[in-house]
């Protein structure tokens, strides 16, 4: 099992360069998360969010990933990657991004899946939206 990157990036995350990454010859199944910026969040309009981060967060991220390598390395899983952004991001941006290559569907499907759960659970990483009247909301969920 190979963990391709796992961290947080001030950079654009490009899905389909992550879905690449993790190609592999002996995948039958290449699954993809990409959670984008949206435009609104409970009930109000959102005009653009930002994203901070713990100085250990890519350690985390990193940990998260070591996790599921082991979890899931005798299933037929092949390589993994996730990222999440931090910084100012618009909506319709990339925020958050995992990718898993495997023998089977159904493992790479698990994979992806386990991995956006725990990630979302531990991150540290905090998000502030920023509404059209100009007021914000902090939130301790990425």
């Amino acid at each position: 099992m190979e963990i391709v990157s796992a961290g947080v990036s001030e950079s654009p995350l490009d899905p389909a360069e992550a879905s690449a990454a993790v190609g592999d010859d002996r995948a039958g199944a290449v699954v993809s998360f990409t959670g984008v910026v949206r435009n609104h969040d409970g009930g109000r309009a959102v005009d653009w969010i930002e994203y901070s981060c713990h100085p250990k967060a890519d350690e985390v991220i990193g940990d998260i990933a070591a996790k599921a390598a082991e979890a899931f390395a005798d299933r037929g899983v092949h390589r993994l990657w996730v990222g999440h952004r931090v910084g100012k991001l618009v909506v319709g941006d990339v925020a958050f991004l995992v990718a898993a290559s495997a023998s089977h569907r159904a493992e790479a499907f698990e994979a992806c899946s386990w991995l956006v759960e725990e990630v979302k659970r531990d991150i540290p990483v905090w998000k502030r939206q920023v509404f059209p009247d100009g007021t914000h909301e902090w939130s301790n969920s990425a």
